[in-house]
């Protein structure tokens, strides 16, 4: 089983997520996806509570099933209560999917931050990496620093932000074209990011 692993606040998710992990899914051949809910370190407090972040990220898991991919979220980070790292959480779904081969999905910008991360250098005995982003970031670091074929770049380009859709429901503004409908009526309905 070839299994892809997203993680990410997911606060909210939105079309940007959608279009990455049915990317991903298609491009990478991916057997299950796993979106995970993040305890991110690195980012500050986060705008809606956990519960309501695990139930989007549920309900992005959702709108990918729809279409024939077999998506679920995992909450593990979360339970931890305490800040999580990727090298953890990857070896985490290694032992309880036991998959073929694992795909990492990361955003470029994540990806710049990677020499940042704990045990980065552990990640390449444990999983492939796909970044996603513009066609330019294969500039951002030297290759010599990675095992060879341990990264592969994909052409990605995306304008929806987190914070632009939370800025966006603050103002009152029409997020139609930034979110799922399901997360749209889902924030709606439990007044999430009316003040940004």
């Amino acid at each position: 089983m070839h299994l892809a692993l997203y993680g990410g606040s997911f606060d909210p998710p939105h079309n940007g997520h959608l279009a990455l992990c049915l990317f991903a899914a298609e491009l990478l051949r991916v057997d299950r996806l796993v979106i995970s809910v993040s305890n991110n370190p690195f980012k500050g407090g986060y705008l809606a509570p956990d519960a309501d972040r695990k139930r989007m990220a549920q309900l992005l898991a959702d709108e990918l099933g729809r279409v024939g991919v077999s998506a679920e979220v995992s909450g593990w980070e979360l339970e931890k209560r305490q800040p999580s790292y990727t090298v953890d959480l990857v070896r985490y779904i290694h032992s309880v999917y036991s998959p073929d081969s694992l795909t990492l999905l990361i955003g470029e910008d994540s990806f710049r931050e990677i020499t940042s991360w704990k045990s980065w250098q552990s990640l390449f005995s444990l999983c492939r990496i796909a970044v996603f982003g513009r066609s330019s970031c294969t500039d951002i670091m030297a290759p010599e620093v990675f095992p060879p074929d341990s990264i592969r770049f994909i052409d990605f380009d995306c304008p929806h932000s987190s914070t632009a859709v939370r800025q966006a429901v603050a103002s009152g503004l029409p997020v139609t074209v930034l979110l799922p409908s399901s997360i749209r009526h889902y924030i709606a309905e439990h007044g999430l990011y009316r003040t940004a």
